[in-house]
């Protein structure tokens, strides 16, 4: 290696280093802050004394008001881990996206998962279905939305090849038969559920706890393993498909592989806080602006990004109007709407126009 490309590798090793020390400071900063945050107000320091209680480590003080340690870790704390596990789910299953597709415009939706999740949802939530008990609305949601990415995969698989394009204009096609399905079931629904399928719709983290943290947590967990094994076949996979079957890559067998790990981040996700929207199609594109092409990186910027937005999405969602809840996927899109449109800008000014 000569010595300007040892200097220029020296450069975004310090770059990725900083950014990484910055959003793992700025996602600690956020859960404390948040945490602290609501009709009952509880000092940072505080907040930190009682996480470290539980390990045993008594060098701040607890929580002065008497139902401070109560409230953060029967209301907040579940709702905070919610927040960082969902948020690095969509941001994680949105870079993938964009790996597979080779397009920094693809996000999770594309495949239809979050559509089917919300036929599942509002399939229990209008027929009162009460099969897995309380729990219900969350499994139906998971399962349908791994069952329209199966449906949308299988559809578009011709002589034992997947096609992007196909697989698009798949998703676009089981997209809206979704849509005309969660639309009829509105329809049908009481003025209750009709509600209740809107809210779930706009998504919402209110009422998380603890089981359903242990639920979400290692489908989380074991999408990020696989985003971390798979990221230099990615890397490779973005030289082009033709290159990296010479390389060695399987390159269908890597895609298959590579929508499961989305079906379950998003599943997963959706199941238990409902649709957010723009996590996926955001964060992946701001890491890959600020740390290159590069996929290993890329995943513990988009996990570390996408927990980040979350953590102050839902922290706005609870805040910004006084003692009434707004749907955190309204905010994330309020966010994510515009960053579209740049980025849509941005794409036909390097490309000379839209085709």
């Amino acid at each position: 290696m000569n010595p300007l490309d040892r200097a220029t590798a020296r450069r975004h090793t310090v770059r990725t280093t900083i950014l990484f020390t910055v959003l793992t400071v700025a996602v600690a900063a956020s859960v404390l802050v948040s945490a602290g945050t609501g009709q009952l107000e509880i000092p940072p320091q505080e907040v930190l004394g009682s996480l470290l209680h539980r390990i045993g480590i008594d060098w701040l003080p607890l929580p002065s008001h008497p139902a401070g340690d109560a409230t953060l870790w029967t209301i907040r704390f579940p709702r905070i881990a919610m927040a960082v596990l969902v948020g690095a789910g969509l941001a994680v299953s949105g870079l993938i996206m964009q790996a597979i597709f080779g397009n920094p415009l693809a996000e999770p939706g594309v495949i239809g998962i979050s559509s089917g999740a919300a036929v599942g949802a509002g399939l229990s939530i209008v027929f009162g279905l009460t099969l897995f008990g309380p729990w219900t609305t969350a499994v139906l949601a998971f399962v349908s939305g791994l069952i329209a990415t199966f449906i949308v995969y299988a559809m578009s698989r011709a002589d034992g090849k997947t096609e992007v394009v196909t697989l698009v204009l798949t998703g676009i096609a089981v997209n809206a038969i979704g849509g005309a399905a969660i639309a009829l079931l509105t329809f049908l629904g009481d003025t209750q559920s009709r509600e209740q399928i809107v809210f779930w719709q706009l998504g919402s983290l209110q009422g998380s706890s603890w089981s359903q943290v242990l639920v979400t947590a290692p489908i989380i967990v074991v999408g990020l393993v696989s985003a971390y094994a798979a990221a230099h076949k990615l890397d490779l996979l973005a030289l082009g498909e033709r290159n990296a079957r010479h390389l060695g890559v399987n390159v269908e067998a890597l895609r298959i592989v590579m929508i499961v790990v989305v079906a379950l981040l998003v599943g997963a996700s959706v199941a238990f806080a409902g649709i957010i929207s723009f996590v996926g199609l955001v964060i992946p594109h701001l890491m890959r602006m600020v740390l290159g092409p590069a996929h290993l990186p890329l995943v513990t910027g988009s996990a570390l990004g996408g927990a980040l937005l979350l953590t102050l999405a839902d922290l706005g969602a609870r805040t910004i109007v006084p003692m009434a809840e707004m749907p955190i996927g309204m905010l994330t899109a309020l966010v994510g709407g515009p960053f579209f449109f740049w980025l849509l800008r941005r794409t036909r000014k390097r490309s000379g126009g839209w085709g």
